[in-house]
């Protein structure tokens, strides 16, 4: 644990492992994925305890108390000590990623498209 009174944002979000590397937090806090007290953090912005966290990430708006400040990676059941997650449970019913669909679909075993499928198929996609 760090004796100071404040600590960069990016090198908390990665020690609690909120983010698997701190270039990915890096990241996150320079394309406003990341606010404290509801405006946009960079990633020098310097955390302080009790303050609260706010991520998007991966379709989800994640919600973290910094309970204690730490400067290097700990097991994340160790990180439970430090940053508590607040995050509503509607949120994490919430699917993690996108639902892609394939525009159109064709099954298994129907062959190459024949001439007027192709045609329709552009028609379709413009």
């Amino acid at each position: 644990m760090v004796e100071t009174l404040s600590l960069r944002l990016d090198k908390w979000l990665w020690a609690v492992r909120v983010f698997k590397t701190r270039a990915l937090a890096c990241a996150a806090c320079r394309q406003g994925h990341v606010t404290i007290a509801g405006q946009r953090a960079k990633p020098s912005r310097e955390v302080r305890v009790q303050e609260v966290v706010v991520v998007r990430k991966d379709n989800l708006t994640r919600q973290f108390k910094v309970l204690q400040l730490l400067d290097h990676r700990v097991s994340a059941p160790k990180a439970r000590d430090y940053a508590e997650d607040q995050t509503a449970p509607s949120e994490l019913a919430k699917p993690r990623q996108p639902d892609f669909r394939p525009f159109l679909f064709r099954p298994k075993g129907a062959g190459r498209p024949t001439k007027k499928e192709r045609r329709e198929i552009e028609r379709l996609s413009g």
